[in-house]
């Protein structure tokens, strides 16, 4: 009697998973390209209103949460490297770093905005519709634009913490380390809306 043993694989499509993360990414990219176009716009219509509003925002900070980003970003990115060495305890440190990064950068602009808001200064706010025009517009799209970015930074914090605990329960590791790859993207994507946005809002000249 011929017994027959069933091994079964896990499939996995490292190719098909990485271009459907890239098309997600590109979708992303899209749901912040309206409000960049119609600060575009309106940043013709209204120069000087957009250069004296940029110029209350707090440069310093901006330029602070830039750095914490950027470096959050090689966090990331180490941290895929590690498990692709087989280093699971590093990575899970690189993650917890990102993570903590990440925070500080809300951190910051939890202050950023109380400032504004201290002064009345907020959508809907009778403060905002005593300023002119442009400054109200340039504040709403500031509001809107880095409050949905905030968005996906928390987002970002929420998968990375996700991935910590696989990667920690070994269920990610060098032979299989496409869920964090992917996640350590959409960090990144998180990381280049911001070098966009911090120029548009803060360096108006």
């Amino acid at each position: 009697m011929n017994e027959t043993t069933h091994i079964t694989a896990r499939h996995r499509d490292y190719t098909g998973s990485k271009i459907g993360m890239w098309l997600f990414l590109v979708t992303e990219l899209c749901l912040f390209f309206g409000p960049v176009l119609l600060f575009a716009m309106n940043d013709i219509k209204y120069p000087t209103e957009f250069h004296a509003a940029s110029g209350a925002l707090d440069r310093t900070l901006g330029t602070l949460n830039t750095v914490i980003l950027l470096t959050s970003s090689l966090t990331a990115a180490l941290s895929v490297a590690s498990v692709r060495r087989g280093n699971n305890s590093l990575a899970v440190f690189l993650l917890m770093m990102t993570i903590a990064l990440g925070g500080v950068f809300l951190f910051n602009k939890y202050f950023e905005w109380g400032e504004k808001i201290a002064h009345g200064i907020y959508p809907g706010s009778p403060g905002l519709a005593k300023l002119s025009a442009g400054e109200a517009v340039f504040y709403g799209l500031y509001f809107f634009t880095t409050g949905l970015h905030a968005l996906h930074v928390l987002a970002g914090m929420a998968l990375l913490s996700v991935m910590s605990v696989l990667t920690a329960a070994g269920k990610v590791d060098k032979n299989d380390f496409i869920k964090l790859e992917n996640s350590a993207l959409y960090w990144h994507l998180v990381d280049i809306v911001w070098i966009y946005l911090f120029p548009l809002f803060y360096l108006i000249s």
